[in-house]
């Protein structure tokens, strides 16, 4: 990056639009900037879960995501760029894989909670979701990297595996539906 913000605020945002990389502004609640606020948001909570103390095995992966999540902002912000490839869903899968090889089978559906840090992996899912539709609703109109969007949905599934070995970890455990409870 060659230029460094040393100011923080400039004035142009005002009017109700913002910059993109190359120069371009767009309203702040066009369907690109809402695409890179979803996939910022998303980035900001897989951070607050990593603020928590978690294993090497799984804070290492969420610290590659947040990289990855970073490339997929910058894609947005400076269309034409396309940074991430099909290596990184990919990646994503043998961690999936690895990970969901010690659960036991799903019985039934998994409510969001069972610890602080599966909860928090469970609203990381929700948004995520959130942020994979931002970028298939950009893409009907404009031109959207697809194995970003790929990457969001395995992303996703990653998440909620994260957030059962998480509910599970030190002996919890998941919070299962009971459908008259």
């Amino acid at each position: 990056m060659s230029k460094r913000l040393t100011r923080i605020y400039t004035r142009t945002g005002d009017d109700g639009t913002t910059g993109l990389a190359g120069g371009e502004r767009l309203d702040k609640d066009h369907p690109r900037i809402d695409a890179v606020g979803s996939v910022d948001e998303l980035n900001s909570c897989i951070g607050l879960l990593r603020a928590l103390p978690l294993e090497a095995g799984i804070d290492h992966p969420l610290a590659v995501i947040q990289h990855r999540l970073f490339d997929i902002g910058a894609e947005l912000a400076m269309p034409g760029n396309d940074l991430l490839t099909a290596a990184a869903t990919t990646s994503l899968e043998q961690t999936l894989d690895s990970f969901n090889a010690e659960l036991p089978a799903l019985q039934e559906f998994i409510l969001p909670g069972g610890s602080e840090a599966a909860a928090r992996c469970h609203i990381a899912r929700a948004v995520c979701r959130r942020a994979e539709r931002a970028l298939l609703r950009l893409s009907r109109s404009e031109s959207v990297n697809s194995a970003s969007i790929k990457y969001l949905n395995r992303l996703s599934d990653l998440l909620f595996v994260l957030a059962r070995v998480l509910a599970r970890a030190d002996g919890g455990a998941e919070v299962t539906w009971q459908r008259d409870f």
